[in-house]
């Protein structure tokens, strides 16, 4: 792995243990073994770094649930798949606890992809909604737009009810809740 790599993966992991202001450039390298001139050598700064690690864990993010979502099934199956895979939920979504960090919020090019990973959520979750309207799956007066809202909603909403109670079982509750709430509209 380049020194490069080895940099972006290191700010991965500390963002999602520490958040931005508890990453720090020393923490970075020393966790990276990359001295300070490689770190600037590749990027012009933390804020470069942390962009290319949040842009890496959402474009890793995409391409998992693109692939459960892509898969055999109904739609509801393959929402299903999604919302039950193996996750670590007490640590987190990487994605979603970047959210809770103001100084990722209050920086638009660390902002921006976070804002546009959950909206390509919200539109490939809508999409596969649609699939299961237009195959008959799911009754026609299902909106995909807010449905595809409602099941983010609930998965992000459960991560924090877990962390928060040091427990999964908050995480399992809201994923049961919403998929009995999809099952309802699901034509038999």
């Amino acid at each position: 792995m380049s020194t490069r790599e080895r940099l972006v993966e290191s700010t991965r992991a500390l963002l999602w243990e520490r958040g931005y202001v508890g990453t720090s450039p020393k923490t970075i390298q020393q966790r990276a073994g990359a001295g300070q001139g490689s770190m600037y050598h590749h990027f012009t700064g933390k804020e470069d770094l942390a962009q290319a690690a949040i842009r890496r864990t959402a474009d890793e993010m995409r391409a998992a649930v693109d692939a459960q979502l892509s898969g055999p099934g109904t739609a509801v199956e393959r929402i299903t798949a999604y919302l039950r895979r193996e996750r670590d939920v007490l640590r987190g979504c990487p994605i979603g606890r970047l959210t809770q960090d103001p100084d990722v919020m209050a920086v638009p090019t660390l902002r921006a992809p976070v804002e546009e990973t959950f909206s390509w959520l919200r539109a490939r979750l809508a999409a596969v909604v649609r699939e299961g309207i237009d195959r008959g799956e799911l009754d026609a007066a299902v909106d995909p737009a807010s449905t595809a809202a409602a099941i983010v909603a609930a998965l992000q909403g459960g991560y924090v009810l877990a962390r928060a109670a040091g427990t999964t079982d908050p995480f399992d509750q809201a994923v049961t809740g919403i998929l009995a709430l999809l099952g309802a509209r699901t034509v038999h």
